[in-house]
């Protein structure tokens, strides 16, 4: 039966009304990046996988306290050694309003295991999934899996109808800049729907009034804006033009602590920002050296280590909202070791003998690529770190460049020395190790070691963690890969983020260890 537009409309603002609280309101907030794509299997990174937690829904999901909750997946079994159940969530439906379906979430886990995806990380071990009924599917592993949900937790359903329809079956090749119809429309089960979307102006999402959930908070629209300068997203928030920033700078923390109109939230965010060198080549692609490559010969890897002060970098370009840090993934990760988490001293006279010793007394040139809208402070703390290495006699050509085009670049291989941060949404050591320090191979194997650092000990501890289920001995093998990792000098490894929220007095949000404002908690004055 044809229903009348007028009639539709009606029903469709009856039905908004009943799923939002009285007084909605919208939500307007700002980082200095904008959102990389739409397709939520294309670019696997933080701001970009917050934003799809708006439209996308994965099978299970974390809460306020980060433990793992039932999302689309309502229950869930061993279904022997190689194979886990899923019953699926009854009643739910894609914003288009065709229903979510067992052939949906085995369509959405393959897609996600494509060639051109950025989450195989997230299936590791994972051979593929298979329909049971209607309403129940099975992931199919390799082996034992003991992070498997965690793992879930990242890996969002789409309509297969839908990508099928727009000819988005695989990812959008992303690192290649490959323009699909995914990239910038959406269609998902969750509780906020794309409404309008322009590139580095503003993204709106109106609430999904057919969404399964509970919106818990107030907020019935997102914009989000993106804007990079520093000086000019605090204003906005000053003035009242946006409600919430996700990354003011450190060195404007205590200001913004003593106006009224303002609070900040703090806390440690489970994000590990580091250096890493090309390892891989016979000569550097970006350095005054010719015929052969520095970064392979550990001295060299040493030196830079000694040279960049980490305590420095704390107090005079984060402001101290950093931690310092020797390891490559933060505290909250389960395999974290205080032991092997001490930073080295910087000692420049130790790092000038090593670079002579290894055949560069007068030091040498390089390119440093490095984001200048992603981390906090970022650009800041690869100058503070070109000026470190300069005392040393290493003269670093800086280039900075905006995230929309600095991960297409350093995912290429196309890269000498670069800066990464790596966030842990697993909160497992797993997911750290195996993409950024595995030797580069199959599925989520080195997928972020863009620097191909390679070492067999390591990856055979890697190896062993993807299938051990034992919670002692697993950190045993955490424990080798990174000791060993350090004893290489794989990476340089600089801080833990931690993360201020500047916003709206009287706003209530909750912090999350993954930088994530999740808007259905969030209260609006």
């Amino acid at each position: 039966m044809n229903v009348h537009p007028v009639l539709r409309a009606l029903a469709l603002a009856a039905a908004f009304a009943l799923a939002l609280p009285a007084g909605a309101k919208t939500l307007r907030w700002s980082s200095q990046g904008d959102i990389l794509t739409m397709d939520p299997h294309a670019q696997n990174e933080g701001l970009n996988n917050a934003i799809s937690d708006l439209v996308y829904e994965p099978l299970v999901t974390r809460g306020r306290d980060m433990a793992i909750e039932p999302c689309l997946a309502t229950a869930w079994q061993a279904a022997g050694p190689k194979a886990m159940r899923f019953t699926l969530r009854q009643g739910v439906r894609f914003h288009d309003g065709t229903p979510f379906t067992a052939d949906d979430a085995v369509f959405s886990i393959q897609r996600a295991l494509a060639p051109t995806s950025n989450f195989s990380p997230y299936l590791e071990g994972v051979i593929g999934a298979r329909k049971v009924d209607n309403r129940t599917i099975e992931i199919v592993t390799s082996g034992p899996n003991p992070v498997l949900l965690s793992q879930l937790t990242e890996v969002r359903m789409m309509s297969r109808a839908w990508s099928v329809k727009h000819g988005v079956q695989k990812p959008q090749d992303f690192k290649n800049k490959e323009e699909t119809f995914a990239a910038r429309n959406a269609n998902g089960t969750g509780p906020y729907v794309l409404k309008t979307r322009e590139a580095d102006v503003k993204t709106v999402f109106a609430a999904n009034p057919s969404w399964w959930g509970k919106n818990e908070g107030n907020v019935d629209e997102v914009v989000y804006r993106p804007i990079k300068q520093d000086g000019t997203r605090l204003a906005a928030l000053l003035s009242g033009e946006v409600d919430f920033v996700l990354d003011p700078p450190p060195q404007d923390i205590a200001r913004l602590k003593k106006d009224p109109k303002v609070q900040v939230v703090e806390g440690n965010e489970n994000r590990t920002v580091f250096f890493g060198f090309d390892q891989w080549r016979d000569e550097l692609l970006y350095s005054s050296v010719k015929g052969k490559n520095p970064f392979r010969d550990r001295r060299v890897r040493e030196a830079f280590q000694l040279a960049v002060d980490v305590q420095a970098l704390r107090t005079q370009v984060m402001r101290g909202l950093s931690i310092p840090t020797a390891v490559m993934f933060a505290p909250q990760v389960d395999g974290y070791d205080k032991s092997l988490d001490v930073p080295v001293k910087a000692d420049r006279a130790k790092a000038r003998k090593l670079l002579a010793d290894a055949g560069y007394p007068k030091g040498f040139e390089v390119t440093l690529d490095c984001p200048n809208n992603r981390y906090i402070n970022d650009e800041k703390l690869c100058q503070a770190v070109a000026a470190m290495l300069a005392q040393v006699d290493v003269t670093v050509r800086l280039n900075a460049m905006p995230r929309a085009l600095y991960f297409p670049k350093i995912q290429k291989y196309d890269t000498s020395f670069y800066m990464l941060g790596w966030g842990v949404p697993t909160f497992d050591s797993l997911y750290a190790l195996q993409s950024l320090l595995h030797t580069v191979g199959a599925g989520g194997d080195g997928n972020f070691n863009l620097g191909k650092y390679s070492n067999p000990k390591v990856d055979a501890a890697i190896d062993a963690l993807k299938t051990e289920t034992d919670p002692a001995r697993r950190h045993a093998l955490a424990h080798e890969a990174l000791k060993l990792h350090q004893a290489d000098v794989g990476h340089l490894p600089l801080h833990h983020q931690v993360i201020p929220w500047a916003m709206r007095a009287g706003m209530k949000v909750v912090h999350r260890a993954d930088n994530r404002l999740v808007a259905r908690w969030v209260q609006m004055p």
